[in-house]
């Protein structure tokens, strides 16, 4: 007997992933009081970004290049999302004389500037994106935040290559 679920449990699960991710995040910032830096803002977006096209895939089902079309969009968000994470981490591994120093905040810099200078802005880091907050395991919350990227990536890439089944 065939899945007849073929694609959408995975594309569920990825949503899931992101569901609780952003869970976790808000559970950071409303109840551990740690605000997010523009890294982590970014990495966010990411996240929601990925996790929107995948509830979108999940409820489309779709067969073949769909299935693909919706995992290569999900594969740019989390190689996105994972792209922040990495950098906020080598920020974050640098000695506190290096660290850049706190710049503008993130709504401050929407206002003034072009989104591509905004981006730029952001990906050069600041002070606030080296303070490494909350560790689990001696893991920030930019590793952690890439090691989920990780597994979406390997999700999307899973999806965008296997076989529908018959």
């Amino acid at each position: 007997m065939a899945n007849k679920a073929g694609a959408r449990k995975w594309f569920l699960l990825g949503f899931l992933l992101c569901v609780a991710a952003m869970a976790g995040a808000m559970y950071f910032q409303l109840v551990l009081q740690l605000n997010p830096c523009p890294l982590c803002i970014f990495q966010r977006v990411a996240v929601i970004i990925a996790g929107m096209i995948f509830l979108i895939a999940a409820l489309h089902n779709p067969k073949s290049w769909g299935r693909r079309i919706y995992a290569l969009l999900t594969l740019l968000a989390s190689i996105g999302g994972i792209v922040f994470s990495v950098r906020q981490m080598w920020l974050q591994s640098l000695p506190p004389d290096q660290v850049p120093a706190c710049g503008p905040g993130l709504n401050y810099l929407v206002k003034v500037l072009p989104w591509q200078q905004v981006i730029s802005t952001v990906f050069n880091g600041s002070g606030e994106c080296a303070a490494k907050g909350w560790v689990f395991w001696d893991v920030s919350i930019a590793g952690w935040t890439a090691v989920l990227f990780g597994v979406l990536i390997l999700l999307s890439l899973w999806l965008l290559v296997r076989r529908a089944a018959k």
